[in-house]
């Protein structure tokens, strides 16, 4: 059994989505050994920086939230598919001659995961592969990217998916996974109510 690390390592200058410096992560020293005895740091960061969940409320007024999840969905099989040929978005030919099944939890991996910053023209999926992904009946769907779509007018990938209430999973780092399948654990942390939530995802593989 191997574990392999797909997060995004959290730190003051990583990628954020189009280098908004609000999705920059902020440490504070709250506490210092010197003066107080010990150490503690306080961080403001935005919930949609580095990998993260995407919840129906970001998109969709009065969606569900971080509290209404099924934690069981998110220790699941996942599939690892390389895209890595697509030049600019993913489409449903793109991805309809693939194992794809009802229930599946697809990770795509592509040339975002070569990037070393953030790439205006990352790669995403687009709304005929989020429509083909709905109808399989997927259980969740991962991009190497910080977001599933680039701007699309009405954000409509998410909304299909969201629609089907499928996981949408952002910000994964899958330079070094081998396609194939694996377990995907990516527990969110246990906000109240809220949007979105960072992850640790990693894959167990064979």
């Amino acid at each position: 059994m191997k574990l392999y690390d797909i997060s995004m390592v959290i730190r003051e200058d990583m990628p954020v989505y189009k280098n908004y410096e609000s999705k920059k992560p902020r440490f504070e020293v709250a506490s210092n050994h010197e003066e107080n005895g010990h150490f503690e740091t306080n961080i403001h960061m935005n919930l949609h920086t580095g990998t993260h969940i995407d919840f129906n409320l970001h998109m969709i007024k009065d969606g569900s939230t971080s509290s209404d999840i099924v934690l069981s969905d998110y220790i699941t099989e996942a599939k690892v598919f390389d895209l890595t040929h697509i030049e600019d978005y993913i489409t449903k030919k793109d991805i309809e001659h693939l194992y794809i099944n009802k229930g599946d939890f697809v990770l795509f991996k592509t040339k975002n995961s070569f990037d070393t910053v953030f790439n205006p023209n990352f790669i995403y999926v687009s709304e005929d592969a989020a429509i083909f992904l709905a109808n399989q009946n997927v259980k969740g769907v991962g991009i190497d990217a910080l977001g599933i779509e680039r701007n699309q007018p009405g954000h409509k990938t998410h909304k299909v998916l969201m629609a089907k209430d499928i996981i949408i999973l952002e910000g994964i780092v899958l330079k070094d996974i081998t396609p194939d399948e694996y377990t995907l654990i990516a527990l969110p942390l246990r906000f109240e109510n809220r949007d979105a939530s960072m992850v640790r995802a990693v894959l167990i593989g064979k």
